[in-house]
């Protein structure tokens, strides 16, 4: 019984539990939009996977050509409305959810959860109902973990099932941090709200604007530099125990 990850960045992660990969939210290349990757590379490891869960649509999280290097089997859970965009390259393979579904697919089960975000591609999406933010907590037979995608913390984190690892988004990647969005102690209250073994924080300290680092320097330490030990010294008293991993390496416990 154990659970392993790897993070590759971001919110772009592999978890294994027993024979199964799930990737999350990929996004494997170094230049995004106006972003740029401070951090290693993902290595041709990150497209191994079974499953891959989509939280939203925001292109720092739904990137159509990453997900275009996945295996031609590999089912793509996606939120309801977007599935258009995968179209293309996933065809039937795009399995649309919303809060509340449950899927079982490569031996997990995943319950699809809410979150608060805005969920469209872009402030000019003009879908009704947009497509709806998510989170998910997924459970194999070798373990569970939590991933809520970016969110706000929210009171029905409560009512989630209690799960081996969560993968809790602490940052983002530029010099504020909007709505929608948790900074390290937020984080922490969350995964003591839902209750995980240990925890593993993303969303932050790999993607910045080119340059930017060099005229908000303030901000870029706060908000990319500091959040995994803010995060860590803000776990010291809870039960569950945190764990700061650099992008490529993979823990297991």
């Amino acid at each position: 019984m154990s659970v392993a990850v790897t993070w590759w960045g971001h919110a772009t992660a592999t978890v294994e539990t027993g024979d199964t990969r799930v990737a999350t939210d990929p996004v494997l290349d170094d230049r995004l939009l106006h972003l740029k990757r401070y951090a290693v590379t993902p290595t041709r490891e990150a497209v191994l996977a079974d499953m891959v869960l989509i939280s939203h649509l925001h292109h720092d999280h739904c990137h159509v050509p990453s997900l275009a290097r996945f295996g031609a089997e590999v089912p793509i859970l996606v939120p309801r409305g977007g599935e258009r965009l995968l179209n293309r390259i996933a065809g039937d393979r795009v399995v649309p959810v919303a809060p509340g579904d449950v899927v079982e697919r490569a031996g997990v089960r995943v319950e699809v959860l809410p979150a608060t975000h805005d969920g469209r591609r872009t402030p000019w999406s003009r879908e009704r109902p947009p497509p709806p933010p998510l989170g998910f907590r997924v459970e194999g037979a070798a373990g569970s973990w939590w991933f809520p995608g970016d969110t706000e913390l929210r009171d029905d984190m409560r009512d989630i099932e209690p799960v081996d690892l969560a993968l809790v988004p602490i940052g983002g990647w530029g010099p504020t941090l909007d709505d929608g969005h948790m900074h390290p102690e937020h984080a922490v209250e969350a995964v003591e709200r839902v209750g995980a073994q240990w925890a593993v924080p993303v969303h932050w300290g790999t993607f910045w604007p080119a340059g930017l680092q060099l005229v908000a320097r303030a901000n870029h330490r706060r908000l990319f530099t500091t959040p995994g030990e803010r995060f860590a010294e803000a776990m010291a008293d809870s039960s569950t125990e945190a764990v700061v991993v650099a992008p490529g390496v993979r823990v297991e416990r």
